[in-house]
């Protein structure tokens, strides 16, 4: 029986290289991949999933109106799906991904963010971890040593921040995985040194 795969992490943790060793895995076996991820995504060109240790790979970009469901169904010639960077996804995609497991008996990968840089999840993650069968945790560090679960937007001079939209897209230079703890003491030493200027 096929499942819905929801693999998370934090910024850092090599989800979309493991997304990637995973397409490889089942090419390498003669099957057919159909790899995808938001057209919100938008750091690598149209088209493009990169890892930051240099995999990459051709995708379909699935605009935020398209039905999954039924772009699929055009295709009927793979064997499984792979999706990076799901937490841009709607939640009617997700149930459109859920509806291809069950209907089509088709497993479904997908990776993603569990939150963003003030921990709150985004509404596709939410939706994996409603509706889907596995859900792991590919772990990363903070700089302390301790496991890594916030994605911490940071500006041109490396201070924490903790305003502005949810999305903004980047790499290292915008985002760092922290613990909470490392979070929550770099916004209270920022706060401290505001109040003494």
């Amino acid at each position: 029986m096929a499942k819905l795969y929801f693999k998370y992490g934090a910024m850092g943790s090599s989800k979309t290289a493991n997304a990637l060793i995973t397409k490889f895995n089942y090419e390498e076996r003669g099957m057919r991949v159909w790899l995808i991820k938001p057209a919100i995504d938008t750091r690598d060109g149209a088209g493009v999933i990169r890892s930051r240790i240099g995999l990459e790979a051709q995708a379909q970009i699935i605009g935020a109106q398209t039905d999954i469901y039924a772009e699929f169904a055009q295709r009927k010639d793979c064997h499984v799906i792979i999706a990076d960077e799901c937490q841009f996804f709607t939640e009617e995609q997700i149930d459109q991904l859920r509806r291809i497991v069950d209907e089509l008996d088709l497993p479904v990968l997908c990776f993603g963010l569990r939150t963003d840089f003030m921990t709150r999840q985004f509404s596709g993650s939410r939706r994996l971890f409603e509706v889907a069968d596995s859900i792991t945790e590919i772990k990363t560090i903070c700089t302390c040593g301790k496991k890594a679960i916030v994605n911490a937007r940071i500006d041109g001079a490396g201070r924490v921040v903790t305003t502005g939209g949810q999305i903004l897209l980047g790499g290292n230079d915008s985002y760092v995985a922290m613990c909470h703890s490392c979070w929550k003491q770099a916004i209270a030493a920022q706060e401290s040194e505001a109040g003494h200027e």
